[in-house]
């Protein structure tokens, strides 16, 4: 089962590469990492540009505003999951994404929620 984590970003060089460590770092094995900048001007693409070799997609042109870019993402997806994680946000655990898939498996859900922890 794969999963698709959409990220959207827009001037948030401060926190992007800590989002995409923490997708890069998670122990399940099918992960594709999209990656919707809207044309950031604060250095975001250099961030990025770093870490484009683990993106499975990764575009940067202005957009209509979050939801244009998240529809841009959804269409970008190819997995059987699709997870939305935000720029400025990271996954606490390296397993988050094996125990969100294994909750799919389990309980035949076609969606699931999972409340976040502020940090």
């Amino acid at each position: 089962m794969k999963i698709s984590v959409i990220t959207i970003v827009y001037n948030n060089k401060a926190t992007i590469a800590s989002c995409i460590k923490s997708v890069w770092a998670q122990d399940y094995p099918d992960v594709e990492h999209i990656v919707i900048d809207g044309g950031s001007t604060d250095g975001t693409q250099d961030v990025i540009e770093d870490y484009r070799e683990h993106l499975g997609y990764y575009i940067s042109e202005p957009d209509k505003g979050l939801y244009n870019a998240l529809n841009k993402g959804i269409r970008a997806a190819t997995g059987d999951i699709i997870g939305i994680l935000h720029s400025d946000d990271f996954y606490s655990k390296m397993s988050t994404l094996s125990e969100v898939a294994q909750g799919f498996q389990n309980s035949g859900a076609d969606m699931v929620y999972g409340n976040g922890m502020f940090v």
